[in-house]
């Protein structure tokens, strides 16, 4: 008798580690899953564009550029004609050695900076 409560005990400590799985069911994958399956879109007028889309029409056709006829003319009288030049300003400067020195710049450099004003 004593055998057989020890071949039960080894039985149940084998079924224990068994190594298949319970297939276990994941509740919010088949919620998810039915709601897909259970959409229908709903239909679309066949006319539902009118209104937001305009009617394509295509652009006029474009025409040959017509060379002058006189282009020998034209050319001559381009090649004759000076090109004109804008005018250079002279831009000012205001560098420390033009406009008196470094007893200038020294004198600037120790001048009382001005109150600024508070707004409120």
């Amino acid at each position: 008798m004593s055998f057989l409560r020890q071949v039960a005990r080894n039985v149940s400590r084998v079924r224990a580690f068994s190594s298949t799985t319970v297939a276990r069911k994941d509740l919010v994958q088949d919620i998810y899953l039915r709601e897909i399956k259970a959409y229908k879109p709903a239909a679309v007028a066949k006319d539902a564009h009118v209104g937001v889309v305009k009617s394509y029409s295509l652009p006029p056709t474009p025409r040959v550029p017509v060379l002058p006829t006189d282009l020998a003319s034209a050319l001559a009288d381009y090649d004759a004609t000076e090109p004109t030049k804008a005018p250079v300003a002279q831009a000012e400067s205001t560098s420390v050695e033009e406009a008196g020195g470094a007893d200038a710049f020294l004198t600037f450099l120790e001048a009382d900076l001005p109150k600024v004003e508070a707004h409120h």
